[in-house]
């Protein structure tokens, strides 16, 4: 997944995308203690990082996803998390649309 994969990138996340073959879409989280210290801001990254991918999975269908934090995710509320995850699914289904595999 990882050497095979579109990249989108911002001060946040690091988002990795590749189709999968399949009709649905599947999330994987990479979450590091080393970037996010605390257990409780892993947890409410991964909540937020879920709910997003939960409301998004439609267009976003045929793709395996892998979500990795950054060090400033841990600062971040969670409004931006959300803002910053929407521009990375609309790359990401823009990329499978286009075929940029």
């Amino acid at each position: 997944m990882f050497d095979q994969a579109e990249r989108s990138r911002d001060r946040l996340f690091t988002v990795l995308c590749r189709n999968n073959d399949s009709e649905t879409a599947r999330l994987g989280l990479a979450i590091s203690k080393k970037h996010c210290r605390k257990a409780t801001d892993r947890n409410r990254i991964k909540r937020v990082i879920r709910e997003s991918f939960r409301h998004n999975t439609d267009n976003l269908a045929g793709l395996d996803v892998v979500v990795l934090n950054k060090v400033e995710t841990a600062a971040a509320g969670n409004p931006e998390l959300f803002a910053s995850l929407e521009k990375h699914w609309r790359r990401c289904a823009r990329n499978a649309a286009t075929g940029n595999r």
